[in-house]
């Protein structure tokens, strides 16, 4: 912390948020405006904006153009897994001089479109803290959730703002219940009593440094280091109708070390201002997956453990030239990333005499890189009152080289950009459409031969993948209630050729592979819906609700389906009451998502809920200073389902078994306490 003290403390004339043309602004909120809540940080405020839902993006390798729907005074975080909202978490709310709703297509950051909330701070100097502490017990016999918190500090100058947070994400999860499993006629073969007991740790550290010089100038310093610390158990007490009692152990655990630093530096030059972009981003993953199986007759165990150590880096640098002309703002970008994925992986397999010995896995150990550069100029204005135009239009290049038996060296070259409008004819609606080509990422993990022992599923190597690419057509209607709230429409429509699904592969086996062709549709309402105008005063309903659609021809039956594992259905309603003239609330918050099955050659999987999960809780505002939060989980006492279907030959429908599995998990009870020192 003396380190960020010091530079804190370093002389400079003056400092400013980036100017945002006040036609661009839709709506402005202050602090006041969320009192009733009593928030604590930045976020705690952007989550109460009526209708706006926060968008972090798709997170994909390099930066691209904007993809989130937040600006931190007028500015695009430069930070990936250090980003947006971990960033408003970070700045206390006394730092928070207002929050904007802004027409993104009328800014000079190219992709944004529709609604975005740029937030206002200015730190007013000294140093602050904040701390929140969460811990949590069940009824079904999980270990205590004890240390789940977090500590920051912020402070700055006239100059300059900082932030320093130290935390840990600790959770404790855990369901027991049967599984079924019958043949392919239906009838039962065995009957199995399973539990699960699963935890991590995610202790890290994250910061951030901003600093604005007298001539303008900005730097934006942003770090996190973290570990993921991760334990998966599973019991399995199995009674086969045709084969002796056994119990089947499943021990996962994964020990990952990470970190990220990044880094902007905004200038004028050339009669616009120029933008430099860094960032470094490091992952190690050691993880272990083993089986054993012990058998009542005493004869020798089987089983198989399976040992991977994964290693990935990035390194992004990005240039951008933003400049005026004929009417409109304009942005030049150059970006070149390096990426890769290193992986050493070890298969053993139990014999006869139950010693594990070493087996020949083919690929399993292999290593991935891409060089890519794009490059792309974007150009905005304003076609007419209330209308705006922002278009873009870029070439990416990749170059993909994979070592080892199935190694080769493969480039790309990719059209990319899109061309948004923004109508906004009054103020309280907004409507923006927009089409684009976009180019997906392909995930290095793809291309390695994998095992997962807990299905008996095995993925070969496939070295063919090139990336997917798409048309996406995106409409959003954002309409203010007025003191009723606001409510927020979208549809989008994804025509995409090469997309990733598990394929055939000609040597055998399967594996992710580009399917020709695929299409996604669907739908999503966000409101915000006050009830004060109606007589109940300090009621609140927030509704969040996605439906989605899908079709892709499936590469062995050749019939359409959806695609695999995709999202399906989810909503989640929040219905909160702050009692009036008092600093106590309280209310009920319900969630549910739905996935579409996993498709395999040889199985279908699917994830199902039987109801929403369902929680109440009680809030005193402010107790000595202090808000706590005591809440109530799972009063459904929702399960956690899942069926597999696995096949002799499923072009034939020739089912060789079915596992059905119920799970419950029991009550949860959850206390925060959150404050600022």
């Amino acid at each position: 912390m003396s380190l960020l003290c010091l530079l804190a403390t370093l002389p400079a004339p003056s400092v400013a948020a980036e100017e945002i043309p006040q036609s661009a602004v839709r709506q402005t909120l202050s602090p006041e405006d969320f009192a009733r809540f009593a928030p604590r940080t930045a976020l705690d405020m952007a989550r109460q904006v009526p209708g706006f839902p926060i968008d972090q993006g798709d997170q994909q390798r390099g930066f691209g153009q904007a993809d989130t729907n937040i600006l931190i005074n007028g500015r695009r975080v430069s930070g990936k897994s250090n980003g947006p909202v971990d960033a408003l978490s970070r700045i206390p709310v006394d730092d928070v001089v207002r929050l904007e709703i802004v027409d993104g297509a009328s800014l000079d950051i190219a992709g944004l479109s529709g609604q975005v909330l740029n937030v206002v701070t200015n730190s007013g100097g000294g140093i602050s803290g904040r701390y929140r502490y969460s811990p949590q017990w069940r009824t079904d016999g999980i270990d205590f959730r004890w240390g789940n918190g977090e500590v920051s500090l912020s402070g700055g100058s006239a100059v300059s703002e900082w932030t320093l947070s130290l935390g840990n994400e600790q959770e404790r999860f855990g369901n027991a219940g049967p599984e079924i499993v019958t043949d392919g006629a239906g009838m039962q073969i065995d009957l199995r009593q399973e539990r699960i007991e699963e935890s991590f740790e995610q202790p890290g550290l994250a910061g951030s440094y901003t600093r604005t010089y007298a001539d303008g100038q900005v730097l934006n310093l942003t770090g996190e280091v973290n570990w993921f610390l991760f334990e998966f158990n599973e019991r399995s007490d199995r009674n086969p109708v045709n084969d002796i009692a056994n119990v089947r152990v499943l021990f996962q655990t994964e020990d990952e070390f990470n970190f990220e630093i990044g880094a902007d530096y905004d200038f004028a030059a050339l009669g616009g201002r120029v933008k430099l972009i860094g960032l470094h981003r490091y992952e190690d993953s050691p993880t272990e997956a083993r089986t054993e199986f012990v058998f009542d007759d005493g004869r020798p165990l089987s089983g198989s453990f399976f040992k991977r150590r994964a290693e990935e880096a990035e390194t992004v640098l990005r240039g951008e030239y933003t400049f005026k002309a004929w009417q409109g703002d304009w942005q030049w970008a150059v970006e070149g990333t390096l990426n890769y994925l290193d992986i050493e992986a070890e298969l053993s397999v139990r014999d006869d005499n139950g010693v594990l010995m070493p087996e020949e896995f083919p690929g399993a150990s292999s290593r991935v890189e891409e060089d890519r550069a794009e490059m792309t100029l974007s150009y905005s204005r304003s076609l007419r009152e209330h209308l705006q135009l922002q278009t873009s239009l870029g070439v990416e290049y990749s170059e993909i080289r994979q070592t080892g038996e199935a190694g080769q060296t493969r480039d790309f070259v990719r059209p990319k950009g899109f061309v948004s409008l923004n109508w906004s004819p009054s103020d309280d609606l907004d409507v923006s459409l927009q089409l684009e080509r976009s180019v997906g990422q392909l995930n290095f993990f793809d291309f390695i031969a994998s095992v997962n022992v807990n299905q008996d599923r095995v993925n070969v190597t496939n070295a063919d993948l090139v990336p997917p690419q798409s048309w996406i057509l995106n409409l959003q209607v954002q309409k203010s209630l007025g003191e009723f709230g606001s409510v927020t429409f979208g549809a989008f429509y994804e025509d995409l050729t090469d997309i990733i699904d598990l394929i055939p592969i000609e040597e055998g086996g399967q594996a992710p592979g580009n399917i020709d062709s695929a299409t996604r549709s669907g739908a999503s309402l966000n409101a915000t819906l006050l009830f004060d105008p109606l007589g109940w005063r300090g009621a609140r309903l927030d509704a969040e609700v996605n439906i989605a659609d899908s079709e892709v021809i499936d590469p062995l039956l050749g019939t359409p389906r959806q695609i695999s594992n995709n999202d399906d259905v989810d909503f989640e309603i929040v219905l909160r009451q702050d009692f009036p003239g008092t600093d106590w609330a309280a209310g009920l918050e319900m969630f549910f998502n739905e996935n579409t099955p996993l498709v395999r050659l040889d199985e279908i999987s699917v994830f199902q809920l039987d109801s929403a999960f369902t929680r109440m809780f009680l809030e005193k505002k402010d107790f000595h200073g202090v808000t706590l939060r005591a809440s109530v989980g799972n009063l459904t006492n929702r399960s956690n389902d899942f069926t597999r279907t696995s096949f002799n030959d499923r072009l034939t429908n020739d089912i060789a078994f079915r596992e059905e599995r119920f799970r419950t998990f029991g009550v949860l009870y959850r206390f925060e306490i959150e404050g600022s020192f």
